[in-house]
């Protein structure tokens, strides 16, 4: 008869604790030609880091601009790659498409703006009086005459737009540089992006890959929804002061909405530097008070209040199904205002990966009482875990 003890039964180990331990080497371990490599490494890291982010400073703006484009580009790259089964061909029909439009608006708009600056430098003289004489019709303002400071203000204003000119051409170079790092920025996206995708994920340890995967759905959600809720409003806005101009029969009409449509991505300025400025002229050189009213009124509440803070966060948090209204409006108001243009992605991006962050914190947390139950084990969080069965007797340990 066997009279050995018969030996308990191991206790289930955690795999994520026995490799955190295995990881785990103390600082005093190491030897001093690994720390002194070590050493080397991260201030040769550190110094290339700034070096290269000095190098590329001035066109990090394209960069960033071409990364945005190219990932919103990307559903539209599929579909015309099943179409043409060539992929560098679909890239650079794709950014033709997109830009060549883009380019003619902006040349037509530039000669529309010059020729609007020759003009008030020739007739400097008779704009002065024609405002004079049309804030004399004003109430208050009929016995005041201006008419110094106003030629002061026209030809402050003819001076700065020669100047404004002088400041392109000195940086015709970095903004050619711009566009092309641009350019290029959007094909690399659109050819290489299942390439980058995959570089990016077999750098990423195993035991990150969830956090990772959420964090990459949560981006890609926002980054879709808020271009998609932008682009949709810019163009809304826009075409609504079209309308408004068109029919107040207000010079530059077209021109004026294309402004508005690019200079309301910026933070602060918006369409109300465009309506405000309209609408004053209406009151003061057609003497149309009730149109100028109209178009402030119409701009301010249906433009900046609605469209600005309500319709493009709500858009925005539909299409992503990641952030709420609540969020997605911090998101955009406040990422804009602290990161320029470019808070459209990094403000909706932020807020993303915190969520996804803590969506893996607490699914980490529930692995570990599910994991803790089956072992027989206590629950990390303490206590019994309300998923372990139900136990009975007088002191709950005897069935």
């Amino acid at each position: 008869m066997d009279q050995r003890p018969k030996r308990s039964k191991p206790r289930p180990t955690d795999r994520r604790r026995n490799d955190r331990r295995s990881d785990w080497i103390g600082l005093g371990e190491y030897p001093i030609p690994e720390l002194r490599k070590a050493f080397v490494t991260l201030i040769l890291l550190a110094f290339i880091v700034v070096l290269f982010f000095y190098m590329v400073h001035e066109v990090m703006v394209g960069a960033i601009a071409g990364l945005v484009l190219g990932i919103y580009m990307l559903p539209f790259q599929g579909w015309l790659r099943s179409q043409l089964r060539n992929e560098t061909l679909t890239a650079i029909l794709g950014i033709t498409l997109v830009t060549v439009p883009l380019l003619g608006i902006l040349v037509y708009s530039w000669n529309e703006l010059s020729g609007a600056a020759e003009y008030l430098g020739e007739n400097r003289e008779s704009v002065v009086h024609d405002v004079n004489v049309a804030l004399h019709r004003l109430p208050y303002f009929e016995g005041y005459d201006i008419d110094d400071e106003l030629t002061r203000g026209v030809a402050y204003a003819a001076a700065r737009t020669g100047e404004i000119v002088d400041e392109l051409q000195e940086t015709a170079d970095i903004l050619v540089i711009s566009v092309a790092v641009f350019l290029f920025t959007v094909f690399y996206i659109l050819t290489d992006h299942e390439r980058i995708i995959r570089y990016l994920r077999a750098r990423i340890p195993g035991r990150y890959r969830d956090l990772s995967g959420g964090i990459s759905r949560n981006m890609r959600a926002v980054v879709y929804g808020s271009l998609y809720a932008t682009f949709l409003t810019q163009l809304i806005k826009s075409s609504l002061i079209l309308i408004m101009n068109v029919v107040w029969d207000v010079p530059l009409a077209l021109v004026l909405a294309i402004v508005s449509f690019f200079i309301g991505f910026f933070p602060v300025v918006g369409s109300w530097s465009v309506y405000v400025p309209v609408a004053i002229y209406l009151m003061v050189f057609r003497d149309n008070v009730l149109g100028g009213v109209l178009m402030i009124v119409i701009g301010f509440f249906v433009n900046t209040i609605f469209m600005s803070l309500y319709l493009r966060p709500k858009i925005a948090a539909e299409r992503s199904q990641v952030l709420n209204f609540y969020w997605m409006f911090i998101a955009l108001v406040t990422g804009v205002y602290t990161f320029g243009i470019i808070g459209i992605v990094i403000g909706p991006v932020l807020i993303a990966v915190l969520k996804a962050i803590l969506d893996a914190i607490a699914t980490s947390d529930e692995q570990s009482v599910g994991a803790a139950a089956l072992a027989g084990m206590p629950s990390p969080t303490g206590g019994r875990d309300p998923a372990a069965p139900a136990t009975g007797g007088r002191r709950g340990t005897e069935a």
